[in-house]
């Protein structure tokens, strides 16, 4: 599998939206990529933009979506901040959001805003967790974004739960799987190896963006991290509070890690498909 030419700087984010104020939490978004100073690509929770509050989710859908047009595209002024800080940090911003299709569908899925300020609809949510499948549509396609020669598979949170999903990203040749994500209070044993075994499992860097705070039920834990290919965090937050974890992905370490590693390699297409009954 190819390896980037060069190393590239991400930035995983902690943070606390306002419930239902997508204008409010797409400047916060801004100001949180002006801290990611230097990184190419900056990852925010999932559902960010709306917050992931389902009681207001469920009762302002027409304030808390985005429209897409059917080429993905989003085109809302109350981004325009985020697209200007994408922009004046030449980085790529994946960001949650909740998004309206042409077809009417509903999915939570994952902006990428580009460093021209363009905005698209990258990713919809493909595993839905619990009463995520009253409010939204589950998502039918894997993604892959590349920036400057690094590949990464786009997951939002409950599809990290799933090894099959990080996986596929790597059979697209992944070298890195983000994922926007909504851990609440209470599951930091799940958040913490849910996506350092995506790495380990995948040979690939994770980067895991969480939100923080709020209040009960809706209350979140933070823990953003930046995972590499043996699934060691390169930088961690902590369980409150916001934060800006940025590091910088090796293609050595990552070309190392596979050489020393190669499930990738080894995997058999079909291993434990056929199996035999022992009766003891």
């Amino acid at each position: 599998m190819s390896i980037p030419s060069r190393p590239l700087t991400v930035a995983a984010v902690q943070a606390q939206p306002v419930p239902g104020d997508v204008a409010s939490n797409a400047d916060a978004a801004a100001r949180l990529v002006d801290r990611a100073a230097g990184a190419r690509v900056v990852v925010l929770p999932e559902l960010f933009l709306p917050a992931y509050h389902p009681p207001s989710l469920g009762a302002d859908p027409v304030g808390t979506d985005v429209a897409a047009d059917a080429d993905g595209r989003v085109d809302d002024p109350r981004l325009d901040p985020l697209r200007a800080a994408a922009v004046a940090a030449g980085a790529a911003v994946v960001i949650g959001a909740a998004v309206r299709h042409p077809d009417r569908r509903r999915t939570i899925s994952s902006l990428v805003v580009d460093p021209a300020g363009t905005v698209t609809d990258g990713y919809d949510k493909q595993q839905l967790w619990g009463g995520e499948r009253d409010l939204f549509d589950a998502g039918r396609r894997g993604a892959t974004l590349v920036v400057d020669g690094w590949r990464f598979g786009l997951g939002i949170c409950y599809d990290g739960c799933f090894p099959e999903h990080g996986r596929a990203a790597a059979d697209d040749g992944a070298h890195g799987y983000l994922c926007p994500s909504g851990y609440l209070a209470g599951s930091a044993h799940r958040r913490d190896l849910y996506y350092a075994a995506r790495a380990l499992d995948n040979t690939m860097f994770v980067v895991f963006a969480n939100a923080v705070g709020g209040a009960d039920p809706w209350r979140f834990n933070g823990g953003a991290a930046v995972y590499d290919p043996e699934g060691r965090p390169l930088a961690r937050g902590a369980d409150t509070g916001e934060d800006v974890l940025v590091a910088t992905l090796d293609p050595e370490a990552l070309a190392a890690t596979r050489a020393a590693h190669t499930m990738l390699l080894d995997r058999l297409p079909h291993a434990g498909a056929a199996r035999a009954t022992l009766v003891a």
